[in-house]
């Protein structure tokens, strides 16, 4: 098998597609499209996102404080590219998009009603790294959208139809091909 050295760059794909929801603190709002999102601890809850500086919703985090992440499914892939290719500047991104704001707890920032998951984030640590500045984050709260709730209680994230982003291309998330433990589990 052969195999070709490259110079230093971010080859882990995919990633969520998802658009990060914003408010100053006069009020005003948008949405950024994000791929460099992610999960950094479970207890607390926290994750990070990394935003270039000159990009609109930059200031209004470093301002509040505050953004809330709104997972894409396959009807937000249009709108969600949409929030990634225009600026906040120029249009209100939720009434371009025909999304609604979805008053959040324990941040200011709108959460997006079509996702069917709102992640409400306080930030808790700033770090320029570069081209970009990650946000670290902790987790105040989560809405869910009760039509993926089943009669016990049980919410099924995985029938919501997520999106992924992989090198400027997005796709559907694709066939379960396991769960985890699966390679130890004794068969029944």
């Amino acid at each position: 098998m052969g195999k070709q050295n490259w110079k230093p760059g971010n080859m882990l794909n995919p990633v969520p597609a998802v658009m990060v929801s914003v408010a100053d603190k006069a009020g005003k709002r948008n949405i950024i499209t994000i791929a460099w999102a992610g999960t950094v601890c479970t207890n607390p809850p926290m994750v990070s996102i990394s935003v270039r500086p000159e990009r609109y919703s930059y200031h209004m985090i470093e301002e509040t404080g505050e953004f809330v992440i709104n997972l894409t499914t396959k009807e937000l892939v249009k709108a969600c590219d949409y929030c990634g290719v225009t600026s906040g500047r120029d249009v209100d991104k939720f009434e371009k998009m025909n999304l609604t704001p979805l008053t959040m707890q324990n941040v200011n920032a709108p959460g997006i009603a079509e996702s069917p998951v709102n992640i409400a984030c306080k930030v808790v640590e700033t770090r320029p790294l570069g081209s970009h500045t990650m946000f670290l984050a902790e987790v105040v709260g989560v809405t869910i959208d009760d039509a993926h709730m089943d009669e016990t209680g049980r919410f099924h994230i995985n029938e919501t139809g997520l999106v992924m982003y992989s090198h400027g291309e997005y796709f559907l998330m694709g066939e379960k091909l396991g769960k985890f433990g699966y390679s130890i589990q004794k068969n029944k």
